[in-house]
């Protein structure tokens, strides 16, 4: 299994990668099957009603994931990357008020977004804790067609059969068909030092085996467009989040307070920690109100990386278009270890898988464009996962706001830390990465479901309770 840098960083909306963008996706694929036809029907049958059914922590915090918006604009047929977030409102209010949905290349079909979204609590699908199961009906109300999907972090999305497949493999197999097939940190370091070549560069060539080079930068720039972007937008935006908690955002008055320290150029020993969470906090504002994002590598965590790399840019004076591009490339390696040894998905494994994994994507891209070797931008990933271990994804009545905006600007400033700390080092260190990937994966295990997305425990019952 090959996992793309434009695999990991996915440009698309939010709130959530696995409650938004996942079941977005799986709508769109759900379209796709009905318009391929094949598969079995009585002769002459039609489509000519659609429903879906979500199930575990989709029925759970699905309503503040606004996973049921989502389904139904992907079952209009717009992804993640082509639906217009300030247009959202209209298309839903169409449907609501006609019942039914116009994909492109398809007939309309009866939709009531009442009754044919249903949150199912009480029976959860075997596969994974973000199950959803879409139905076709013809005229007479017979079920024609019917298929599970599992949204399973990140905006990955896989069928029933998919994931049995995956699951019978234990872990996915890596491509080897690319010039450094590294599954792991452990193999990623001995391929650096036998090549010579630093991660970025074992990256862009595993990379440059699917496109040529240009496509490729205009490809990460592109990328940090979008990052870029949403900070700015999330920094000139005021008001109350939608979902109920009349949360206020933050960012645009704690921008202009700094600016104003810098204008003036007042001394604040803690500036760069400031300017790490403003940042972080735009862009998760911006995710909690369904703004575009970048999974980073979710979008509950899409607020590390951008926070980080502005971070650098701002205050680092040889920062350059190339080395956002390594950056990037560099985190996209962390990624890919994280995701293929453990998870990056809340569901599984709680918020370390997040946050955690964003946070150690950011360190180690850092810790590259600073100069870092190998070893050092392993031992930065590492420090920066450690250090999140064990963190429970709790959202306050399931929407990405408490404490999920705050927890990324925490997971900046760790990053950067990190960073610094592994930099200033040999490289040497006691715990490795893949230790630290692996106790991740047999803690989210051990995890109480309670504390996985479902907003069952932790701060979602005890701050509501106060």
């Amino acid at each position: 299994m090959f996992l793309s840098v434009f695999d990991l960083f996915k440009i698309g909306i939010g709130p959530s990668s696995s409650h938004t963008m996942g079941p977005m996706v799986a709508a769109e694929r759900f379209l796709r099957e009905i318009a391929e036809g094949e598969w079995p029907r009585p002769a002459g049958a039609q489509v000519a009603r659609l429903s879906v059914s979500l199930h575990g922590s989709l029925a759970f915090t699905g309503v503040g994931h606004a996973t049921d918006r989502a389904v139904i604009l992907g079952l209009e047929g717009l992804t993640p990357l082509t639906v217009d977030p300030d247009k959202a409102d209209e298309v839903l209010g169409k449907i609501r008020r006609t019942r039914r949905l116009g994909p492109p290349g398809h007939p309309e079909y009866r939709f009531d977004p009442e009754s044919d979204v249903i949150f199912d609590r009480k029976a959860p699908l075997p596969g994974h804790a973000n199950g959803m199961a879409f139905n076709a009906f013809d005229a007479d109300d017979r079920l024609l067609l019917r298929r599970i999907y599992y949204s399973v972090g990140g905006g990955f999305v896989v069928s029933e059969e998919e994931l049995q497949a995956l699951k019978a493999a234990k872990k996915p197999a890596v491509d080897r068909d690319v010039p450094y097939p590294f599954a792991n940190a452990r193999e990623m370091l001995e391929m650096a030092a036998k090549s010579g070549l630093s991660i970025a560069e074992m990256k862009r060539a595993n990379e440059e085996t699917r496109m040529d080079a240009a496509e490729l930068d205009a490809g990460l720039d592109r990328i940090w467009q979008a990052m870029h972007g949403c900070i700015e937008r999330g920094l000139s935006q005021d008001g109350v989040m939608p979902g109920g908690l009349k949360v206020r955002r933050r960012a645009r008055q704690l921008h202009e307070k700094l600016e104003e320290e810098w204008r003036q150029n007042r001394p604040n020993p803690l500036a760069a920690n400031d300017w790490l969470s403003v940042y972080a906090m735009a862009v998760n504002e911006e995710n909690a109100g369904g703004g575009r994002v970048v999974t980073a590598p979710t979008n509950g965590a899409a607020g590390v990386v951008p926070a980080v790399l502005r971070y650098w840019l701002r205050f680092h004076v040889d920062a350059d278009q190339r080395g956002i591009r390594d950056f990037l490339l560099t985190a996209a390696a962390v990624g890919g270890i994280v995701k293929h040894n453990a998870s990056i998905s809340g569901a599984e494994v709680g918020c370390q898988g997040e946050v955690g994994s964003a946070s150690a994507m950011a360190a180690a891209g850092l810790a590259a464009v600073l100069g870092g070797t190998p070893e050092q931008v392993e031992n930065a990933a590492e420090i920066a996962l450690e250090h999140h271990l064990g963190m429970t994804c709790d959202p306050v009545a399931g929407l990405v706001q408490v404490p999920c905006i705050e927890r990324n600007a925490l997971g900046a400033v760790k990053a950067v830390t990190a960073a610094s700390l592994a930099v200033k080092g040999d490289g040497k260190h006691f715990v490795s990465l893949d230790a630290a990937v692996e106790t991740m994966r047999q803690t989210g295990l051990d995890m109480n479901e309670r504390y996985k997305e479902t907003s069952l425990g932790g701060l979602a019952v005890n701050v509501v309770e106060c």
